[in-house]
């Protein structure tokens, strides 16, 4: 399978594999004869299990399943397949147990989760609706609803385990008390891991590519409202978002605080159907058409042009970091600090140009968690404690931009400990303690609904108090 098809069906496999089987697999289960047996080489799917409407799939577990291994590798052990079973369980168990309490969630929240879901998976076809079509055999809008189904229970599930786990805390002496009580010879392997920041300067474009920008714009929306074009028609042709484009331009919803502020801002400003003068932001100059708020959500469609900076744009902004560069080396500013006041990388910065791993909320990653390869291999080239020189590369959204990296630590593999490794342990331990708070709602939980378990999971004896 190419690497493309393979990120891509990691963003929707549960929608599009699961969706139309969990419509029609207990249908299939009723018409089937008794004795019918299945084609040489068929690979048959069932219901393993019932709560009240909602349905769990063996293709569900058997996902999860796999996902559980491949996750925990380089951490503790992996759960067992009934533990799986029983999580899924658990999820099935909130969502009915939500339609009982009222508990639900907006059409706006799932509407506005699927449009970025659906983006993302749009801007790895480059837009083409048609190789989504050949490779998955739905539209887009087909592929948006099943999104949306399979979205509406995930945000139920959380704001059920947000309201059971409401309040949850973990200590350092219970962070102890977790380590303590693993066995020695049973303590997880940590993989070599680094801590490695960036600071990156965005090459600043001359003021007269800007106004040709602005020009350009301003001829579409003559366009526009003289009647010659129509807004889609000129995002599908001109615009260089490529997420969008191919939507004739528009975003879906998104919440306040969600996209850049000056775009926001403009956005919020205007009527529905009202279009924007050109504004500028960090991905470059908008062109934008308000099409429909909802409650603290808005739905837009925009035309993006980014400047491209020219040669000299981009040497000054090298000479800009290869000065910072030197001052960090003489100690006369400190590495994070240069960073948040200078670096217009946003998530990076705000760490103090460290890059982080979210999961674990710690600035020590594996090297095989690097997602820029060429990040990896300057790595690979490094001394620990020094910084590159001023390097360019492309950014998918914002074009060439310039960095420099600096690593600053690396820490061999090694067996857990409290020391090195208390924020993983923390993440842990706050994983058993939701796991044990869910496992005692469950108990109770389940005299409420109806559950039937197919016998092939009984051996898990996840009814059992």
């Amino acid at each position: 399978m190419s690497s493309l098809k393979y990120l891509i069906l990691s963003i929707v496999s549960l929608v599009v594999i699961n969706s139309a089987k969990a419509q029609t697999v207990e249908a299939e289960e009723e018409q089937k004869p008794a004795n019918a047996t299945p084609t040489s080489g068929q690979v048959l799917d069932k219901i393993v299990a019932k709560v009240n409407n909602y349905i769990l799939l063996e293709s569900d577990v058997q996902q999860a399943y796999l996902e559980a291994i491949a996750q925990s590798q380089q951490d503790f052990d992996p759960p067992s397949r009934c533990d799986v079973f029983e999580s899924l369980l658990i999820n099935k168990l909130m969502v009915a147990k939500a339609e009982i309490d009222s508990i639900q969630v907006t059409d706006a929240e799932v509407v506005f989760q699927a449009d970025q879901r659906l983006t993302m998976v749009m801007q790895q076809f480059g837009g083409d609706e048609e190789l989504l079509a050949e490779i998955y055999g739905k539209t887009a809008d087909q592929l948006k609803s099943e999104i949306e189904d399979q979205l509406r229970e995930q945000l139920i599930v959380q704001k059920m385990q947000q309201r059971i786990t409401d309040g949850l805390t973990v200590s350092p002496a219970e962070v102890r008390k977790f380590y303590n009580s693993i066995p020695r010879d049973s303590l997880p392997f940590f993989s070599a891991e680094v801590t490695v920041g960036q600071i990156v300067k965005k090459p600043d474009v001359s003021q007269s590519v800007k106004n040709d920008i602005i020009a350009e714009m301003r001829e579409y929306k003559r366009k526009i409202d003289s009647g010659e074009s129509d807004f889609q028609t000129l995002a599908t042709n001109h615009s260089q978002d490529p997420g969008s484009a191919m939507q004739g331009g528009e975003l879906g919803f998104f919440r306040r605080g969600e996209l850049a502020p000056e775009y926001e801002a403009t956005a919020l400003g205007l009527r529905p159907g009202e279009i924007s003068e050109p504004i500028e932001t960090q991905f470059g100059f908008h062109m934008i058409q308000l099409l429909e708020r909802r409650g603290n959500t808005y739905n837009s469609r925009h035309i993006l042009l980014r400047p491209l900076p020219s040669e000299d744009d981009i040497k000054k902004a090298e000479r800009y970091l290869d000065s910072l560069r030197q001052q960090i080396i003489e100690e006369k500013i400190e590495f994070s600090k240069a960073a948040k006041n200078h670096s217009d990388d946003r998530p990076t910065s705000d760490n103090g140009g460290f890059f982080s791993d979210p999961q674990n909320q710690s600035n020590r990653l594996t090297l095989r968690t690097l997602e820029d390869p060429v990040l990896y291999f300057t790595l690979d080239s490094m001394k620990v404690g020094s910084i590159t020189t001023p390097m360019r590369f492309e950014d998918e959204r914002e074009g060439t931009k310039v960095r420099i990296l600096f690593y600053k630590e690396r820490y061999p593999a090694h067996r857990a400990n409290m020391e090195d490794d208390f924020e993983k342990l923390k993440a842990a331990t706050r994983r058993k303690k939701e796991d044990d708070i869910l496992s005692r709602w469950f108990v109770g939980a389940k005299e409420d609904v109806f559950i039937d378990i197919d016998p092939s999971y009984d051996r898990c004896e996840v009814l059992k108090d």
